[in-house]
């Protein structure tokens, strides 16, 4: 095939994916990228150790993905979290399981990694151009903003690899979708995922607790009941165990208005235990001592207690129980999607054919959390990056042979 122009316009794991696979073909590849460097994100989510992938059964995996998930279903199978384990030991990065599944490089960073990926994409011929921030199309091509002023390019095929909306800071502003609206294409409304949400805390309480963890309790929403732990924060709540539970109470608070997340306190004990144990407390002992020696409770979970349980069911053992195991949070809103892990919503699956070609743009593909897709953390995000990368080069490969 004679050599062929594509761009590459975002430079985060899906089109870094994508670079490769076409890289492999002999093609002259550019990625564009508005920041300074690439995949920014990529850097930031591997600072706490980076978590590539999950390890858990690939038929569960495969159905993370929520509605979206029959439609990932060929990437994901051309790529699975076994073959990114092969491919980062192919980049000199190992990796390991951890005790909750997830999949970690040894090293726990992801700059090598990352670092190795770049230096192999440039070997293979590809050009990178950071401050290029796209601006629209052209008649043969695209426009961009760059520190010296504006730039037009042209190419025989385009893949958009321009990220969603969460953390704006490092790339993904969503600045794109006017552009793409104007063309025609369909976009669902971007909303946070991955996220924490407000509650209305007393000023008392945000004093004396934000920034404590709650530690051993178990949570439970429409999305089911799980163990884990989160973070108490001066605006509500946040952390792993809440971000298994966003997607629901953010579609409750947006269809309803309303929405609490049943907090366990003391999964370990039955009502019935915590009923007779708090029953044998002395009535004269204070509530503090109550709830330490009935039921194992203090510091955050108490004042948690005392900041959400009606006062009134304090002192009856039955009642008080009920509300260590099903304590519930109200929640006001999710924190904004400039905070979120991710963000739901992007291009419909309704506008791109099985290729990840946009129907209406011959010739233009699009891939990662563009699209109208949402994954819990712990590997499942970056996975489907890397799989609709590496599946819309495949299409592009198609496409530019069929011409």
């Amino acid at each position: 095939m004679k050599q062929k122009k594509i761009a590459i316009i975002g430079g985060g794991p899906s089109g870094l994916s994508a670079a490769e696979v076409l890289s492999a073909s002999g093609h002259a590849i550019s990625v564009y990228d508005a920041m300074p460097t690439f995949a920014r994100k990529f850097l930031l989510a591997g600072k706490s150790g980076l978590n590539i992938t999950h390890s858990e059964d690939y038929e569960r995996f495969a159905t993370r993905f929520s509605d979206a998930s029959p439609l990932l279903r060929a990437a994901l199978d051309a790529f699975t979290p076994a073959d990114i384990r092969v491919w980062a030991a192919g980049l000199g990065t190992e990796t390991f399981v951890g005790s909750s599944g997830r999949v970690f490089p040894n090293i726990m960073k992801a700059s090598p990694l990352l670092r190795a990926w770049l230096a192999r994409l440039e070997g293979r011929g590809v050009s990178f151009f950071p401050r290029h921030r796209w601006i629209g199309f052209t008649d043969d091509g695209h426009a961009f903003e760059t520190p010296d002023g504006g730039k037009t390019i042209s190419c025989d095929a385009t893949l958009f690899a321009l990220g969603g909306a969460s953390y704006p800071r490092l790339g993904s502003d969503a600045a794109w979708v006017p552009l793409l609206v104007e063309r025609g294409i369909t976009i669902a409304p971007f909303q946070p995922a991955n996220c924490g949400f407000d509650v209305a805390w007393s000023d008392l309480f945000q004093d004396h607790f934000a920034g404590q963890p709650l530690k051993s309790v178990t949570a439970t929403s429409r999305a089911g009941t799980f163990p884990g732990e989160f973070v108490i924060t001066r605006h509500g709540i946040e952390g792993s165990l809440i971000y298994t539970h966003s997607a629901v109470l953010r579609d409750d608070l947006r269809e309803h208005g309303q929405a609490a997340l049943s907090i366990d306190l003391a999964p370990g004990r039955t009502l019935e235990r915590l009923s007779r144990d708090l029953a044998r407390q002395g009535a004269k002992s204070s509530f503090s001592n109550r709830l330490r020696k009935g039921a194992g409770i203090d510091g955050a979970k108490a004042a948690l207690l005392r900041e959400l349980a009606p006062e009134t069911n304090r002192n009856d053992p039955q009642e008080l129980a009920t509300a260590i195991k099903a304590l519930p949070v109200p929640l006001l809103r999710p924190r904004p999607i400039a905070e979120a892990i991710s963000s739901a919503g992007g291009i419909a699956f309704g506008e791109i054919d099985e290729t990840y070609m946009l129907k209406h743009l011959p010739g233009v593909f699009a891939a990662g959390e563009m699209l109208d897709w949402e994954a819990p953390t712990g590997g499942y995000l970056l996975t489907a990056c890397f799989a609709t990368g590496r599946a819309a080069a495949k299409g592009i490969e198609a496409w530019l042979g069929r011409r």
